[in-house]
């Protein structure tokens, strides 16, 4: 008798850097990590107010458009110093989208000058699982990742602010850490963590029990 195919779940993002993150954070669940630009689907507009907010709108919007169940992240930069910017525009602080160096540049010209004591932030992830588009009850895992603002860039590894996060247990940039070691200790990590402990190790399989989450419908 021929084996069911692996689940499959569409994440509503086309960011690189986040795919290969939840990718390696869901290794081992049995599930395939499809991102939402292979099945056709282009971005939404992310108007909401909040992490959640923003989650919860790519999530549906990418459940809708492919019968499965999705996977979305929303995150961003949080700096005390600048009242919570960049903030749900992290991404696009500079002006356009996903221009890291740029972004980086801005945000090291406004704290130009202030001493490591006043250069403290956190990361913040809202990581939203949707079962289908119209799920009155979705999974929501939030992560937290504390620490300060470099001076300059530090690392190679990474993407976004993470050349210049430095994470002050092991006094290393963000892009300096091991790709493993970051997974478990970034915000993204400590969201998927709660959320595996919300699904009980996170079986999708069972969770979803559906055609479409086989991709049947997409």
């Amino acid at each position: 008798m021929a084996s069911l195919p692996a689940p499959r779940l569409v994440l509503a993002s086309g960011n690189a850097g986040k795919l290969a993150e939840l990718r390696a954070l869901l290794e081992g669940t049995g599930a395939v990590l499809v991102p939402q630009g292979e099945l056709g689907v282009e971005d939404i507009e992310e108007t909401g107010l909040t992490f959640v907010e923003n989650a919860l709108l790519k999530a549906r919007h990418a459940a809708r458009l492919t019968g499965l169940p999705a996977l979305a992240d929303d995150s961003g930069l949080c700096v005390d110093a600048l009242d919570g910017a960049p903030g749900l525009y992290s991404a696009r602080y500079a002006g356009g989208h996903g221009d890291s160096a740029a972004n980086i540049a801005r945000l090291l010209d406004e704290l130009a000058g202030l001493p490591p004591a006043r250069r403290t932030a956190r990361f913040h992830a809202v990581i939203v699982l949707l079962r289908h588009a119209d799920d009155p009850q979705p999974l929501i895992a939030e992560g937290a990742w504390a620490g300060t603002i470099l001076d300059a860039p530090r690392g190679a590894g990474g993407f976004g602010y993470d050349p210049v996060f430095l994470d002050p247990e092991h006094g290393l940039s963000a892009a300096e850490l091991e790709p493993a070691l970051k997974n478990r200790i970034s915000h993204r990590g400590k969201a998927l963590a709660v959320l595996q402990s919300r699904l009980g190790g996170l079986d999708l399989a069972a969770l979803a029990g559906t055609a479409a989450f086989h991709g049947e419908h997409a």
